[in-house]
Order: structure tokens, then C-alpha cells, then sequence
């Protein structure tokens, strides 16, 4: 399938990758050590060094280049049909809790960005929720109202700034739009500047809690710390069952230069219709303002999904007839993890745990989840709990609401590792498999192989089994990786972990074993 732009990493990772920080190489010791470099856990690690504690962030690859250098780098407090949702499921106070602390995040990235001196492009403008069809403008009047009342100032409208009609949506003013990677490498060197270490392409494998914590990497070396966050968007530690209340959703994205004479969106939009449309346009050196579009969710690795390529194509002719002569320049993919009652867990790691903290389930807004992250996990640690820490606390558990989400995601799980190990559905011999192309193979005896040809013929063998949980993976073309659909893990086709849970590689398996 013939793939539409460039997949050569999104537009925020292009930009000057930023300082080259070191990985560890000898054993330390800390006061908190965050785990996760993106930007809940530079956020985090940031706040936490300005209360004059000793603070060391451990990333596994390179800082702000993970999910937060894949996103549309929206940052708003208007996020789809939140209110009406977070409403349903955690009540009205909790509602205007999730707005205020929200609009706080928003606000507190413009102000460091003003006090740091970061240019990170940060532009105010409005942000959108739509819809099309007129059946469900009674849905916006119904957003506006959960939205109004959580103490969000925003409006009822019938017409955006589009070039193409909507039904209804709700508007709200004074949100912001910025580039990510350029807010994060600024801020991390403030925070090395403050004293604090960061260490990248050190990936953590272990964590023993006790007085002090420890965490072990891949390369056999230790953090001491009285404090441990873990930031890594899906938690590669989960101590509370966080894994079945988690859902792990797969996006792909599409951007290119607006023509000069076209109609230039003025905000940030999103639909929930047509399985998600969400865009904005950004500034760009040599190419004017260019947009950027995300949707098309879906789960990575299911097998009856049609594909990543299939979806970046729908999303390119969507971009195309509703944006005249927009062409696609670059493409990627992101992935989020969504919670079951619609709000993030940010807070204690597990029951009882008093050094151990967790924040994730951010739903596909981690920019302003992150930055208030950052600012509640400091708290908790500090002594000074945010007035918003009991609603975020992952330790929760309110089984009206959540129950029936626990109750479908289990049963997801369930039909993947039964499902997924039946016959049918898997190539019967490495002839099956073209250049470029990946399938699961039966084995002989040591169970499935995930097999990859490259496009010079080579073939990769691998064992088929997440080493997260056991899952079987499966292969998108697309992206060149195997994926499990089970809990949203990804691995490159030489078996290397590229997205947590799993922490360690697919397993290589001998020709000699296999099909």
C-alpha cells in the first residue's frame, strides 16, 4: 500500500535533538529518582528539584521523543466531551476538579515559558469541540453545559473558523497551542542547571520498594532513592492492577503545508465523529503554517484491524477533501492509554505505598495531564497535597462507574490470549512472507514465531510472546513493528522494546526451531 508523506518521526522531533545526556553507567544515589523522560516525568523532575531535592531522571532512549515528541501539542482544558463524561462518572465536584487543575496546567506552561525564556512557539488561541451532523448538536449543547458548570467559560456556537460547515460546538478562549520538544529541552536544562542529572538510553527493568527504593537498569546499575516516580506513560511497574484498568489506543497522524491563499484554521479542533479528527496548524521553517491532523483510533496489534497504512490513508483523504490542495509531507503514529472513568491516575503506585508514585492514563491529553502531574506527584511528595490528588489517586476504585470498563477490557485480554493462540490467522510458512512484510508463525514445539523479511530478502525470527504478560504480538507493515494488543507494548522487528509495559526484548528464536 503506497503510504502517503515522509516517516521520518513527527514535526516536534525534527527539531535540534538537544544536549546529548549520558547513560548510567555506575550506581547512585538520590533523593527522587523519576523514571520516564517525556513530559510528565521531566515536569515532574523539574518540580521536584526546585524544592532542593537531589533528583535523577532515568529515559530509556532520548528525552521529550517518546509519545510527547508524537503528539498534536495541544494544550487545553476543553477536551471533547469530557465534562459530560468525568460528570457521569465522578460527579460534578469532580468535574470542576479535573477543569481547574486542567486550566491550571495551561497556564502554568505559559508562565515558565515566559519566566525560562523558552521559545517553544507558544500560541494562544481557542479550542474546539464539533460536530457536523446535526442529530448530535444537542450532544455539544449538552458538552457546553457540563463544561460551563465545572467552571470553564465557554460557549455555544454554530459556526468555527473552518472551511467547511459544522453543526454546533463549543468554544472556549484563551488555550494554548506550542511545540513540545522545544518546551522540554528547555526546561531540562534548567533542571540540570538547578542540579539535577538526567541519564538517557538507560532503560529501568526493576524496582524493589523499601527504605530506600531501588531500581536496576538493563546495563546491571542502581538508583537509590527515597522517592520513585514512575512516568513512563504506560506503567512498566504496576503494582495496582493499573493494566486492567488501562486501555492502550493507537492514532495515526498526517501534516503538511496549507497553501498561502487557502483558509488557515484559526484554533484548535476536535470531533469525536468519524472516529476522531483532531487538528491544528503549527509554524514551520520553509514550509508557512502547516497542518496537522490526527484520528483513525485503533488498537495496536489486533489482528482484525485493518492496519496502520490503511488508516493513514483514510486520514489523508479526509485531510484532503476538507483542506483544498493540502498535500502530506510527514507522518507518524501516536499512542495513548485511556482510564476507565475518563480520568488519569496520578498518585501512589499501590495500596499503602508511601515512596512510590504513578502517573498515567492520561486519554490522549498527556501535555496538560503531565505538566499538572508534575505539579500534584511534587506535592505528595513535598507534604503539600494538591486540592485535586483524591480525584487523580490511582489507588481509586468506583465499581458502578468503572466496572463495567473493567469488565470489558478483562474480557479483551481474555479473547486475545485464547483467541490469538487458535489456528487461523497466522502465515503457514516463512513463504507466505514477502519483503517488508511480518507474520506469526506456528513454531514446532517452542511455540510462535514472529517472523519479519527485510526488504532484502533476511528473515528475523523472534518468539511471539509479549514479555510483558504473554500476549501474542502482531506485525504492522506500516510502522516496521510487532505490537500486542493486549496492553499496547511495541517491539522493532529485531525484537527491541520501542513502547512499554514490556521492558525487556522479544526473545530470538533459532531457524532450527521454527516453521
Amino acid at each position: 500500500m503506497t503510504m502517503p508523506g515522509k516517516p521520518a518521526g513527527s514535526l516536534w522531533t525534527e527539531y535540534d535533538p538537544g544536549p546529548d545526556y549520558p547513560d548510567l553507567r555506575s550506581d547512585i544515589r538520590v533523593d527522587v529518582a523519576v523514571v520516564g523522560g517525556g513530559m510528565a516525568g521531566i515536569c515532574t523532575a523539574w518540580e521536584l528539584v526546585r524544592t532542593g531535592r537531589r533528583v535523577a531522571l532515568v529515559e530509556s532512549d532520548r528525552i521529550a521523543h517518546g509519545v510527547t515528541g508524537h503528539t498534536t501539542a495541544k494544550l487545553s482544558a476543553l477536551q471533547g466531551t469530557a465534562y459530560s463524561r468525568i460528570r457521569k462518572a465522578r460527579g460534578a465536584e469532580g468535574a470542576r476538579q479535573y477543569a481547574a487543575s486542567q486550566q491550571d496546567a495551561v497556564a502554568h506552561v505559559r508562565r515558565l515559558s515566559e519566566e525560562l525564556g523558552i521559545d517553544c512557539d507558544l500560541e494562544e488561541t481557542a479550542a474546539y469541540t464539533y460536530v457536523t451532523d446535526p442529530a448530535r448538536a444537542e450532544d455539544m449543547r449538552r458538552e457546553a453545559d457540563a463544561a460551563r458548570a465545572a467552571g470553564l467559560d465557554v460557549t455555544w456556537v454554530e459556526e468555527a473558523p473552518l472551511p467547511f460547515a459544522v453543526a454546533a460546538a463549543v468554544r472556549l478562549d484563551g488555550q494554548a497551542q506550542f511545540h513540545p520538544r522545544k518546551f522540554l529541552l528547555g526546561l531540562a536544562v534548567d533542571l540540570v542547571r538547578r542540579g539535577g542529572r538526567i541519564f538517557e538510553r538507560s532503560r529501568v527493568t526493576g524496582l524493589k520498594e523499601g527504605a530506600p527504593c531501588r531500581l536496576t537498569t538493563s546495563a546491571g546499575h542502581t538508583v537509590e532513592a527515597t522517592d520513585v516516580v514512575v512516568a513512563t506513560h504506560y506503567p512498566v511497574f504496576d503494582r495496582s492492577l493499573l493494566f486492567t484498568r488501562l486501555e492502550p489506543k493507537r492514532e495515526v497522524v498526517v501534516a503538511g503545508p496549507l497553501p498561502a491563499e487557502g483558509v488557515v484554521p484559526n484554533g484548535m479542533f476536535l470531533t469525536e465523529e468519524e472516529n476522531t479528527r483532531s487538528f491544528r496548524t503549527a509554524p514551520h521553517d520553509g514550509y508557512g503554517r502547516m497542518l496537522i491532523v490526527t484520528g483513525e483510533k485503533f488498537t495496536p496489534g489486533d489482528p482484525k484491524d485493518q492496519g496502520a497504512a490503511a488508516h493513514f490513508q483514510v486520514l489523508t483523504r479526509w485531510a484532503g477533501k476538507h483542506f483544498e490542495n493540502f498535500t502530506v509531507t510527514h507522518r507518524w503514529a501516536t499512542q495513548d492509554n485511556f482510564s476507565t472513568d475518563h480520568v488519569p491516575y496520578v498518585g501512589r503506585l499501590r495500596p499503602g505505598a508511601h515512596h512510590t508514585y504513578v502517573a498515567t492514563g492520561f486519554g490522549g491529553w498527556g501535555l496538560s495531564g503531565g505538566v499538572m502531574a508534575g505539579q500534584l506527584l511534587t506535592g505528595l511528595i513535598a507534604g503539600t497535597p494538591s486540592p485535586w490528588a483524591e480525584l487523580y489517586d490511582p489507588v481509586r476504585l468506583h465499581p458502578l462507574t468503572e466496572g463495567p470498563g473493567i469488565l470489558r477490557l478483562g474480557a479483551k485480554t481474555a479473547r486475545h490470549w485464547v483467541g490469538d493462540r487458535l489456528p487461523g490467522g497466522h502465515a503457514d510458512s516463512v513463504d507466505d512472507i514477502g519483503p517488508g512484510e511480518g507474520a506469526v508463525l506456528r513454531g514446532r514445539g517452542a511455540g510462535p514465531e514472529a517472523v519479519h523479511r527485510d526488504t532484502n530478502g533476511a528473515l528475523h525470527r523472534l518468539s511471539a510472546r509479549c514479555t510483558h504478560l504473554g500476549c501474542i504480538v502482531h506485525f504492522d507493515e506500516a510502522e516496521r513493528a510487532w505490537e500486542c494488543p493486549c496492553h499496547g507494548s511495541r517491539f522493532g522487528v529485531d525484537g527491541s522494546v520501542l513502547q512499554g509495559p514490556a521492558v525487556h526484548p522479544l526473545e530470538p528464536r533459532d531457524p532450527d526451531d521454527g516453521a
